[in-house]
């Protein structure tokens, strides 16, 4: 993690914002604060506002565009032939750890915001994730941009042909739901 970094925005870069999730253009020249580098997003502050900034615009803040797309992991899928077996499920899981909510520096599976992975071979060969998930609080407009995130990521593993995210509110969170690491990084012990 990475606190309090500014940078110069080197181009015009799409963001959102955050809580609301409202698309916003971040312009050349501007600078941003950079709050929070996990997972291939950046949480930046400019003029008083969180923002998220994908990685695919990483270098508008000088900063390596991850080499991970989408079509790089069909192309490995496509690559790696027929899968007998579904995909381990503690990939799945390292997967989701990589997701993060923007406002907060700890991964979505520790702040007990997964609820439900099921993995299913599919008759062409593959895996199907079925992940179920919910946010800190329901009115957090961020909620598809987080799912979608998850995901990219799991669409990520070789083996994972289909995979699907669905937002769910009950039971609703709250931090009796944290692993004993986040609330020690939270300091909430």
């Amino acid at each position: 993690m990475e606190s309090k970094k500014s940078a110069q925005l080197q181009r015009d870069c799409e963001a959102l914002l955050i809580p609301s999730g409202a698309p916003v253009t971040l312009l050349a020249g501007e600078t941003v604060h950079i709050v929070q580098s996990l997972g291939g997003s950046f949480t930046v502050m400019i003029n008083g506002n969180l923002a998220r900034i994908d990685g695919k615009n990483a270098d508008a803040i000088g900063r390596e565009i991850p080499r991970e797309t989408k079509e790089d992991s069909e192309e490995r899928v496509e690559n790696a032939g027929e899968f007998a077996k579904p995909v381990d499920e503690k990939l799945v899981w390292d997967q989701m750890r990589e997701c993060y909510d923007p406002e907060i520096p700890i991964n979505i599976v520790d702040l007990g915001l997964v609820y439900d992975c099921k993995i299913s071979l599919l008759p062409e060969g593959g895996s199907r994730v079925d992940v179920k998930m919910t946010l800190t609080a329901p009115g957090c407009n961020m909620g598809p941009v987080i799912a979608e995130d998850v995901k990219t990521k799991v669409l990520s593993l070789p083996g994972v042909k289909e995979a699907e995210v669905e937002l769910v509110w009950d039971p609703p969170w709250s931090q009796d739901m944290l692993s004993e690491a986040a609330r020690l990084e939270l300091g909430l012990f």
